[in-house]
């Protein structure tokens, strides 16, 4: 019996051990790839843009930041990254920082029960909102929920 309850002992150590080397491993993780596949106007997905831009500058600080942004090609990739760049961010894309230091962004705009699902995410908080899309642009349908993340922290 105390061979069967030390066997167990030892498992339950070695999965706590592999569980937590695993969460360990994700901190070093980029973040998930850019995607937009709600239908969005020019107009709306502007709207929804500013919003979320606005949110994520309470969140890293107004323009004091490199944005390194890996669009889709999507209506709402290039209003994002219009946002970011009328709040005062330098935006790099797909060409070399040099060095610089650079906050890594990613999105998603996904349609959900009948309206738009939008996730900005970065190393230091992940911002979520839904909106509801209308002929004249977009309007927040929720609260917006922010996770802010400690370093070493990404998904």
């Amino acid at each position: 019996m105390t061979s069967l309850v030390s066997i167990l002992r030892t498992f339950v150590v070695v999965t706590c051990l592999a569980m937590l080397a695993g969460c360990q491993t994700m901190g070093g993780a980029a973040l998930v790839s850019s995607s937009a596949t709600a239908e969005l106007t020019p107009d709306s997905a502007g709207a929804i843009s500013e919003d979320m831009v606005a949110k994520l500058a309470e969140q890293i600080g107004p323009g004091r930041t490199t944005i390194a942004l890996r669009s889709d090609g999507s209506v709402f990739g290039a209003a994002l990254e219009a946002s970011l760049r009328g709040w005062g961010y330098a935006v790099v894309t797909d060409q070399e920082t040099g060095g610089a230091i650079t906050e890594p962004l990613a999105y998603v705009a996904d349609p959900y029960e009948g309206g738009v699902l939008v996730r900005l995410s970065t190393r230091k908080a992940e911002l979520t909102r839904m909106y509801t899309v209308t002929a004249e642009g977009a309007t927040p349908a929720s609260p917006l929920s922010v996770m802010q993340r400690g370093p070493g922290e990404t998904t």
